[in-house]
């Protein structure tokens, strides 16, 4: 894999400031999802499904340490000894309480140590002449491991029992959500999917290759918490139709009958969030919710989930011109009045927000607030190639992971675009995940 022509001839000192701002913004970040809990949270687990805290932590200068200081500037390894406690395949989340896990400050010591020297390395690298290097690809990919762990951390937050550690404020809503269409129509035709030129995308998002897409509907904004109660108040968890047989396996085992840290109190449905117990808004996006529920919706609303390409030529394609965009709005970064990103506040924002992010065709909220699960297994595109590792992607595909698509409030700017693919097990609740539903146009 080599960074695109294009792309190599941006400004050399541009390129290292917007590394640079990158590693910067989500160094910020860890530091907020970790400074405000005292040292008892930073090292319990507070679900089997998460890391501790201070091992997410220490994970985020150990990768920083291999890729940045050895593989990139190849410096001596500054603590060789921990590479395995912090290798994330060798040892699964519900076994890392176990490890021998550096104690806080001596986590918080060694990623700024391993900060200060890689800032020393980006100010005299020259950005291009090698695939992890070309147009600061490698910078780019820590900065979003990073910003990927800040997301974890923040799931390791919802799942904490106790009072609220982090705050924000409410995200805006839409003035003419009332009266936005249920669904648009995407016409049919060829477009082009994925990327060979986005720089720091990943080799899962790789190579863009043309799709012929027949025509369908897709709802304009994601299910909401309203219409998700109506499936519920219908009986969507106790009839057998609406459900896969795996997925009516997983919830009547678990006994689900309700988004997570959703509860029925005198009356009124009830939901946690970040130690915040808040009735639950009907006009947001519904979340916390798995594949299997969120497909037993859709058969039980009489539609379907789109398929992972329907969702990016919604989210992509412009009929007009006919190209593909890097986000529905057009190409340039997101910003704050185009979509919920970067946990500037800790919810959806209500369905039919922001309407300047739409899709050329007004498809709202593509990107940010919920991750949207798709009806689609995790694959390689025709002619993938891993790159730098396999084990970022690589062994993640086949039918045991589905697909999900856009981001939700917890992802950063760096690590969310219209080619960016996230996957994860039909059963996750725990994760910011929603769903938009679709039907055939015929």
């Amino acid at each position: 894999m080599t960074a695109p022509d294009s792309e190599l001839t941006i400004d050399p000192e541009a390129l290292r400031l917007r590394a640079e701002k990158a590693l910067r913004t989500a160094r910020d970040r860890t530091h907020t999802l970790t400074s405000c809990v005292d040292e008892h949270d930073l090292t319990a687990q507070h679900s089997p499904l998460m890391s501790p805290l201070v091992w997410d932590l220490a994970h985020i200068g150990n990768q920083e340490e291999q890729w940045l200081l050895r593989a990139v500037g190849g410096r001596d390894a500054l603590r060789p000894e921990i590479d395995s406690i912090y290798d994330a395949f060798e040892h699964p989340r519900a076994e890392r309480p176990t490890l021998p896990l550096l104690a806080p400050a001596e986590a918080r010591g060694y990623v700024h140590e391993v900060r200060g020297r890689v800032l020393d390395i980006l100010e005299r690298i020259e950005l291009r002449g090698a695939p992890l290097v070309d147009a600061g690809f490698a910078f780019g990919m820590i900065a979003q491991h990073e910003q990927q762990h800040d997301e974890t951390m923040l799931i390791t937050h919802q799942l904490r029992r106790g009072p609220a550690a982090l705050t924000a404020p409410p995200p805006p809503g839409p003035a003419d959500g009332e009266t936005l269409p249920e669904e648009v129509l995407i016409p049919g035709g060829p477009f082009t999917m994925g990327t060979s030129t986005e720089p720091w995308a990943l080799d899962n998002e790789r190579p863009a290759h043309h799709r012929l897409v027949p025509a369908f509907h897709i709802d304009t904004t994601p299910v909401t918490n309203g219409a998700y109660l109506r499936f519920i108040e219908d009986g969507g968890y106790t009839e057998r139709r609406w459900w896969t047989a795996e997925g009516w396996a997983y919830i009547q085992e678990h006994g689900l009958a309700a988004p997570l840290f959703w509860r029925r109190e005198g009356g009124q449905w009830l939901r946690r969030r970040f130690g915040v117990t808040e009735p639950v808004p009907s006009e947001e996006p519904v979340v916390h919710v798995s594949w299997y529920e969120a497909d037993a919706y859709a058969r039980w609303a009489g539609r379907r989930l789109p398929t992972e390409e329907e969702w990016e030529k919604a989210a992509r394609h412009d009929p007009e011109s006919g190209r593909s965009r890097r986000y529905p709005w057009g190409d340039a970064d997101p910003t704050p009045d185009r979509a919920n990103l970067g946990q500037r506040h800790l919810r959806p924002a209500p369905a039919g927000s922001y309407p300047l992010g739409a899709s050329p065709l007004g498809v709202r909220q593509l990107i940010g607030d919920v991750w949207e699960w798709t009806a689609s297994d995790f694959l390689p595109y025709p002619g993938f190639r891993a790159f730098p590792y396999r084990e970022y992607s690589e062994v993640f595909f086949g039918p045991s992971h589905k697909v999900l698509r856009g981001g939700s409030f917890a992802v950063a700017e760096v690590a969310c675009r219209g080619t960016f693919r996230n996957w994860d097990l039909p059963v996750r609740r725990q994760i910011f995940s929603g769903f938009r539903t679709a039907r055939d146009a015929s």
